[in-house]
């Protein structure tokens, strides 16, 4: 893919991956949904993302279904634990039991999904004993907020983290006043779920935006389309936008070849502008 983006640990990944949140729950759509997996990873976006809380590890097994004979070393993959699964030996077997249902024995990214009852330094810790026995390639966070990311930075171990996933696209743009600043002096990519903020109330009638759909136009391109080349745009951002549908998962993958101009950017800033002020993170 064209945009890419290359973590501290000096792998470089698509900046377009795929989502998986609810997928895996229906067994009337498993094979769509393997064949928008697949579709996603023959057109470059080998990031997939997934976590043991998706559908109770359904998810997870869909993506180890839809893996089964690829290339092991060209994918990248990212798994999240629990809360109550994030110390002692419950992240061990919590990495174990993601690992098998995925059919792998290394993730490329674990992730902390969000904060819970064990002191950080010990998730910190149990994080860092997994990367040094090869099981993880790497780890970062999700969910964690600017005074969570400068506890972590302060904890022994901590500045081992490379991405923080949090939910953000052009309607919830609340990283954007001190997070992400933040994130980028510290060398710790965004990871960016609900990029097309689908669902409920943080869509904000962002389909149906005139203005949107008149730079989409421009361009010969639909409005998600627009919405993804806008998340990816900085060079230090990877989007996973979630399709059940391999036409779905291809019309996201186009988004790739857009390149927005300064008046396009600076447009959509006038519809959707950046926070003068903190705002609490969107979660989903």
């Amino acid at each position: 893919m064209d945009h890419t983006v290359t973590l501290a640990n000096g792998v470089t990944v698509p900046a377009l991956g795929l989502g998986t949140w609810y997928l895996g729950d229906d067994p009337r759509t498993r094979q769509q949904e393997l064949e928008g997996l697949r579709a996603g990873v023959e057109e470059g976006m080998t990031l997939i993302d997934t976590a043991e809380m998706y559908g109770g590890g359904r998810s997870e097994a869909l993506v180890g279904e839809a893996i089964a004979g690829m290339d092991r070393e060209k994918l990248f993959l990212v798994s999240k634990v629990l809360p109550n699964n994030a110390g002692g030996k419950k992240m061990e077997k919590a990495l174990h039991d993601s690992m098998q249902r995925m059919g792998v024995d290394y993730l490329d990214l674990y992730l902390y999904h969000w904060r819970g009852g064990y002191p950080l330094e010990e998730t910190v810790d149990c994080l860092n004993e997994l990367q040094a026995k090869g099981r993880i390639r790497a780890w970062g966070v999700s969910n964690f907020d600017i005074d969570d990311m400068e506890e972590l930075w302060e904890t022994p171990g901590g500045q081992n983290c490379i991405v923080n996933q949090v939910l953000y696209n052009v309607s919830s743009r609340g990283t954007e006043y001190s997070l992400l600043p933040w994130m980028r002096e510290h060398g710790v990519a965004l990871m960016a779920y609900c990029p097309l903020a689908q669902g409920g109330g943080l869509a904000r009638g962002l389909m149906q935006n005139k203005v949107l759909q008149g730079i989409a136009d421009a361009h010969g391109i639909t409005v998600p389309q627009l919405i993804l080349a806008w998340d990816i745009r900085d060079g230090n951002t990877i989007a996973i936008p979630r399709s059940s549908r391999a036409e779905h998962t291809l019309s996201n993958a186009a988004a790739d070849k857009v390149v927005l101009t300064e008046e396009d950017l600076r447009r959509i800033d006038a519809v959707f502008p950046a926070p003068t002020h903190k705002v609490y993170l969107d979660i989903q």
